[in-house]
């Protein structure tokens, strides 16, 4: 009897998406599998084994553009037109050998092949690999690998000399890795894989030791610490905004999970406080399925990055407008400025425009992240591999951000003579009524009598500080002839004498406990 179940369904609807659409039609003009037989493949779809080829064809698609058809797959597509069943075991037996002994069913060079029977995809290789980003973590690998090693000698599982064999044959690693001599290998997925398949040329067989209760989940490196900033302050201008974040030490990481295995923890009695104290980690994890599977440091991390990149795509924002011509309060050193290929007369703050623009890059990363964590399961999936590629670029980005945005404030002109020029006394406006307010007017009368001063000034087509004495006391009694010192501009900045002010006394004070944080993070 046909089988009209879930699995033929799926069938069914794999053989229509290959011959209904355009991967259908460039399907068959590749291959030169005319459309009658694909419908039989289709009438016949509860026979899995023609069902199974099929897919295999749309692979073949897929490699080829990437590489070229090998040549012994082409002499099998006349079959088809005879003998369809026939073309597809001949076709399976060029993708996958028919027989398999025990000894040939490891998939060569992965540290879980013992389970597979057939090769890798090439196409799934290489999505699978993350060794393109996480060799950045060479360092740390070899670290935790040391730690692990010492770990397995206290536990007796391995001997003294086989943990100096295993600690030569990393420190040769390691050395490998920083002078750039270290050659990755096809096989190499991750950095993980990479480091032990290199330890075991070195060393032999002792290299498998390593992984001894060990699971590449628990294998995550330091997280790393923010990028320090130092803020320039200019006398034109106190605008400092220092993150209370980048002073504390929130990350998770903090806490360790190496040891935590796959899933369960080490069943092998090795001592993770001797980790702990090897990796110079604050504290343990407490539960072994969290700690592989928690990302929160790296999601602090991206969202640090992000806020960071907020506060610097304002100031990017601030200085751009600042040094337009109708401010010219700023003028961007030539070293962080292009012209332009058709208008000889520009300068454009590229510079600033790209600090501006990279921060989407970084909201990107920090949103993605938070996505894929949000519909996992407990304990680790492979979704997590996206976090290092997340962390790699957004620290990239960041430092090269930090490097620019100094480059920048360090070396920008300021013009203050452009800036006063800029200066109006309808800006003292608000001034006018705290004046009225140290009178003993209450505030809400106060702003009501400065508004009249404004109106009476515009009706008549003079500015605010030209009102005479007289003509302001029609709007209050309270008006007098020291009414004259709310219109000196230095005298209005000196009053905000409250922390956090723009009073020069408090500016000191702001520049003084910027340069406490500083000192206190490179400390």
């Amino acid at each position: 009897m046909p089988n009209t179940g879930p699995s033929n369904m799926f069938n069914k609807w794999w053989l229509m998406i290959l011959t209904r659409n355009g991967i259908g039609t460039h399907f068959r003009r590749l291959l030169s599998v005319h459309g009658e037989q694909l419908e039989w493949c289709l009438a016949n779809s509860e026979n899995s084994a023609c069902v199974a080829p099929v897919l295999l064809l749309l692979s073949l698609v897929h490699r080829s553009w990437i590489q070229t058809l090998d040549s012994r797959v082409t002499s099998h597509v006349g079959q088809w037109q005879e003998r369809p069943q026939k073309f597809c075991r001949g076709l399976g037996s060029v993708l996958y050998p028919a027989t398999i002994s025990l000894e040939q069913s490891h998939v060569s060079g992965k540290l879980w092949g013992g389970r597979f029977v057939g090769a890798v995809d090439p196409i799934m290789e290489k999505f699978n690999s993350s060794i393109t980003y996480d060799r950045h973590l060479w360092e740390v690998d070899v670290q935790g690998s040391k730690a692990y090693s010492r770990g397995l000698e206290k536990a007796g599982l391995l001997t003294k000399v086989e943990m100096d064999q295993i600690l030569h044959g990393l420190d040769k690693v390691a050395e490998e890795w920083a002078q750039g001599t270290f050659k990755l290998n096809p096989n190499d997925e991750d950095i993980h894989t990479a480091n032990e398949r290199r330890l075991k040329e070195l060393i032999g067989e002792t290299a498998g030791k390593l992984h001894t209760g060990r699971s590449r989940n628990d294998q995550v490196p330091p997280a790393p610490p923010p990028p320090t900033l130092q803020p320039e302050l200019s006398s034109g201008c106190a605008c400092v905004h220092v993150s209370g974040r980048v002073c504390q030490e929130p990350w998770s990481l903090r806490i360790p999970c190496p040891c935590s295995g796959a899933i369960a923890g080490n069943p092998l009695g090795v001592d993770r406080e001797l980790l702990q104290a090897e990796l110079n980690f604050g504290a343990i994890s407490i539960n072994s399925m969290d700690a592989t599977s928690e990302r929160d440091f790296v999601a602090e991390f991206l969202f640090w990055a992000s806020l960071c990149m907020t506060h610097l795509s304002r100031m990017a924002e601030d200085l751009i407008l600042y040094g337009t011509k109708e401010f010219s309060f700023v003028q961007l050193s030539d070293a962080y400025s292009t012209g332009s290929s058709l208008m000889p007369q520009k300068k454009n703050p590229d510079s600033l425009e790209l600090i501006r623009s990279k921060a989407g890059r970084v909201f990107g990363r920090c949103a993605g992240l938070l996505m894929t964590l949000k519909g996992l399961p407990s304990t680790y999936n492979k979704d997590l591999q996206e976090d290092k590629e997340a962390v790699f670029e957004v620290s990239d980005t960041m430092s090269a951000v930090l490097q620019v945005a100094t480059g920048v404030i360090s070396t920008l002109q300021i013009h203050p003579e452009n800036m006063a020029r800029a200066l109006s006394p309808d800006m003292l406006a608000t001034d006018l009524a705290y004046y009225l307010v140290r009178k003993g007017m209450p505030f809400r009368q106060a702003h009501e009598a400065s508004g009249k001063a404004v109106f009476l000034a515009e009706t008549k087509g003079v500015t605010l500080n030209q009102l005479s004495l007289q003509e302001l006391q029609t709007i209050s009694h309270l008006f007098s002839g020291d009414v004259s010192r709310v219109w000196d501009y230095g005298h209005s900045v000196e009053q905000y004498a409250a922390l956090g002010g723009t009073a020069r006394s408090s500016v000191d004070w702001q520049i003084g406990q910027v340069r406490a944080l500083l000192r206190a993070q490179q400390a």
